[in-house]
């Protein structure tokens, strides 16, 4: 059964209306939630903001370990460190390696780019900044509701975006509604901003109904590869960051 159908069927969906709406609860999505807060405070206004998360939390879909430059988080929040955010581990050394079926060889630093120099960077889990700020938003009045993503975008008659619909719960595997079905929420804002990330459903979307790349050149992406290793915990040197060809 498709969506109008549903809706026909088992509807109105409940609304709720925001000032600004933001679809997605990484890095990206939760530092603009932040500083629209930051901003509102400042001028002494009230600004309803909501972030939605397709994750069970804040920080579940980030799976990345990083090298974290602070600079920009210095400038968000720049009372960071006694705010208890997890940037623990400074970079303390670089290693650019060769690796060969048997041997390493080690290209010096001095003749190393500056994108691989990380002295000033953190070695972070990503999933525990977002998670820290996802906190840090909350403490602001941002309204975050994880497990809950955006599955359909909303438009006026005029065609503009007006808000965006959560996705329909209790829906089997044959596409029909269980005992336990009910229909997603409509978020009404005056902004919508969407940080789903690279190639994300709705953003494709978007991009086809406005042809954003229309006279722009091809999005480009890379596939990355990541293996987690186990050494000896003697060898363990917190702060080196190893790159290797």
């Amino acid at each position: 059964m498709d969506n109008q159908a549903l809706i026909k069927q088992h509807g109105p969906r409940e609304s709720m209306e925001y000032d600004v709406v933001i679809v997605g609860g990484g890095p990206a999505g939760l530092s603009a939630a932040i500083r629209l807060k930051q901003l509102a405070q400042e001028k002494g206004v009230e600004l309803g903001v909501c972030v939605l998360e397709k994750g069970s939390e804040i920080g579940a879909h980030i799976l990345s370990g990083a090298v974290m430059d602070p600079r920009g988080l210095s400038e968000l929040l720049p009372d960071w460190k006694t705010q208890g955010a997890p940037l623990n581990v400074e970079v303390t050394e670089d290693r650019f390696l060769f690796l060969s079926k048997d041997s390493a060889k080690q290209v010096p630093n001095w003749l190393l780019p500056d994108n691989f120099k990380n002295h000033g960077n953190y070695v972070v889990s990503l999933a525990n900044v977002t998670r820290w700020l996802g906190q840090q938003a909350e403490a602001l009045g941002v309204e975050i509701f994880p497990g809950f993503p955006a599955a359909e975008v909303l438009y006026t008659e005029a065609g503009a975006v007006r808000g965006v619909a959560t996705g329909n719960m209790g829906v089997g595997k044959d596409g029909e509604p269980t005992g336990n079905f009910q229909l997603g929420m409509e978020l009404h804002a005056k902004y919508t901003l969407f940080c789903e990330g690279a190639r994300g459903n709705l953003g494709r979307q978007l991009m086809d109904k406005f042809k954003l790349g229309r006279d722009a050149d091809p999005q480009v992406y890379g596939l990355g590869i990541k293996e987690l290793w186990q050494i000896d915990p003697s060898k363990h040197k917190p702060g080196l960051v190893i790159h290797t060809a």
